[in-house]
């Protein structure tokens, strides 16, 4: 039996209802992919205030009408609570479960018992990686999963394949980025380095260095050591989507 096209739209609508799809943010998703077809679209959400929806794109929010008339830029605030909900919510959109991390591919730096763990994406020539890894040296009880990311320039790469090739990895990086050290070695081990590329790029890190607590945080660029220290003491609970 053949159904009226008006009850199939009912019935579809129904379905996308019920297996907790919103038509209208998927109607949304589609018309902004048309609209702003530079911006790479991932989801869109009804929000909870202002009548807005959500929309992210590659690792951002943005927000716009139910028509898509316009788009708002920048972070919103509740006045009653005064939270960065945006901010809240970018936590969240940009978290990665600390164990799906392919830890196997970093170089281990052990301190103390080790019992804090953290990982770091780095390049060999990053600036504000090296002030870090200096002010890390203050710290103690922490287990350091350093991912060598070379994005900056082909000397990074090389850099981080003698790192790797050495003999001791974890001894060759503190001592360039802490001591300035010169590297000396061979480079033409096998290497994780294009693993670590390709892994970065799926999860968007843009830049070094990128903090992931075990919560699943992650945080762009180096950040004051105090601030470190807290949030290993008592990381907040971000869920990663």
């Amino acid at each position: 039996m053949r159904l009226p096209a008006r009850l199939l739209l009912v019935l579809s609508l129904a379905f996308s209802m019920a297996a907790g799809a919103d038509p209208v943010a998927e109607r949304l998703k589609a018309d902004l992919k048309k609209k702003l077809p530079e911006a790479p679209v991932d989801s869109v959400r009804k929000t909870a205030y202002g009548n807005l929806y959500e929309v992210v794109a590659g690792g951002e929010i943005i927000y716009t009408d139910e028509k898509a008339t316009f788009i708002l830029v920048g972070p919103i605030v509740d006045l009653k609570t005064k939270e960065n909900v945006t901010e809240a919510r970018l936590r969240q959109i940009n978290a990665v479960k600390f164990e799906s991390l392919p830890l196997e591919n970093a170089i281990k730096i052990v301190r103390g018992n080790g019992s804090r763990k953290v990982a770091m994406f780095a390049d060999p020539n990053c600036g504000y990686c090296k002030r870090f890894e200096r002010d890390l040296l203050a710290v103690n009880d922490v287990t350091v999963y350093l991912f060598l990311y070379p994005i900056l320039s082909p000397d990074s790469t090389e850099k981080s394949k003698v790192v790797w090739c050495s003999a001791d990895p974890a001894k060759a990086w503190l001592d360039l980025m802490t001591k300035d050290v010169p590297l000396q070695g061979p480079s033409n081990c096998a290497t994780p380095i294009d693993k670590n590329i390709a892994f970065g790029r799926e999860k968007r890190i843009n830049g070094t260095p990128t903090i992931f607590f075990q919560s699943g945080e992650r945080v762009p660029g180096a950040m004051p050591i105090a601030e470190f220290e807290k949030r290993l003491a008592a990381p907040p609970k971000v869920a990663a989507r």
